[in-house]
């Protein structure tokens, strides 16, 4: 089984192998590490200058039809020219190679500056490009991804950290009770809710502008299969409450490619208390990592929980007052 301590130990001798013999073409020594914690991202250089990027993906995270799911979609914005990084086909003619157990792609080297929304356009530019998204979205399914099902996704991620014994003994029982609850709501929210392929982690950083060409969607590597409203609530500046104005912006984009259920918009906090639990459950997965206990000396301690237990029954107090 491959385990992070393999995943640490890449060396860029190891890299520049695994790719040279992925991309059949020579490569020069540059092992150039891009800023991501989850996986290893590198660009690197052929001999004819062409830059490439590889990602190592984090052992134990996604299975190999996850990874295929995730390539599968990219593929698909691709060819309906939604702008995206696709991954490369390698000389194995599949999107994916190994180095030793480890899973990686390589993708042609796209670069442009963070968006900005600087005016009202631009919440529909978002929109627009979201709505194409959906649009092949909604053609295929994922069977591989998560699905954001309540009862599913988050009863998981609520058993992986009882079970797991990350939760401090003595706010066990102030966790499992709240969220229960959170649980109870989100279920009943959810109903017979359509759900669709999505990109997962729609916020700011991953929309790049380029010059002469638009907005580009990056990183999918968080796709998952859920309601539409998941990769709109996240780029909101506030509650949806305080922010009607930038969703319905956005809404008139999204509308020009794609119907929107406007009674969708009750998931957004069953969602939010979602993502909280679910990142929780996330990090407990990293805890035992030497890079996540440097980054994160505090977590899991007896001030953590009593904190996050606080965030947790404040979210639920907003969903039991938007169900009234």
């Amino acid at each position: 089984m491959t385990s992070v301590s393999d995943y640490e130990g890449l060396t860029p001798d190891m890299i520049i192998n695994a790719v040279e013999k992925a991309l059949d073409r020579p490569m020069t020594g540059l092992t150039s590490p891009l800023p991501s914690y989850i996986n290893r991202v590198y660009e690197l250089q052929a001999r004819d200058d062409t830059r490439f990027v590889a990602k190592f993906y984090r052992p134990g995270r996604w299975a190999r039809g996850a990874l295929g799911d995730e390539h599968i979609f990219i593929h698909d914005c691709e060819k309906a020219e939604i702008p995206v990084v696709s991954p490369l086909v390698l000389a194995n003619g599949d999107t994916l190679d190994q180095v030793g157990a480890i899973y990686f792609a390589v993708f042609p080297k796209r670069s442009g500056r963070e968006m900005e929304i600087i005016d009202d356009e631009d919440w529909r530019r978002i929109g627009r490009l979201i709505g194409r998204i959906h649009v092949e979205g909604a053609q295929k399914k994922a069977p591989a991804r998560i699905s954001l099902q309540p009862g599913l996704s988050t009863a998981s991620d609520i058993s992986q950290l009882v079970e797991g014994g990350f939760v401090s003994q003595s706010y066990e029982n102030k966790f499992k009770q709240v969220t229960s609850e959170i649980l109870d709501l989100c279920e009943a929210a959810f109903g017979d809710t359509e759900f669709i392929r999505l990109h997962g982690d729609c916020h700011l950083k991953n929309f790049l502008h380029r010059p002469g060409e638009g907005l580009m969607i990056i990183d999918f590597d968080d796709m998952v299969n859920g309601p539409p409203v998941q990769d709109l609530w996240l780029l909101l500046p506030d509650y949806v409450h305080k922010a009607r104005r930038e969703m319905n912006l956005m809404l008139q984009g999204y509308e020009q490619f794609r119907e929107f259920d406007d009674r969708t918009l009750r998931l957004i906090e069953p969602l939010r208390a979602m993502r909280i639990i679910y990142f929780l459950a996330w990090c407990s997965k990293q805890a035992s990592d030497y890079k996540f206990k440097t980054l994160f000396p505090d977590w899991g301690g007896e001030m953590f929980w009593r904190n996050e237990i606080k965030d947790l029954e404040e979210q639920l107090a907003i969903m039991k007052k938007a169900c009234l």
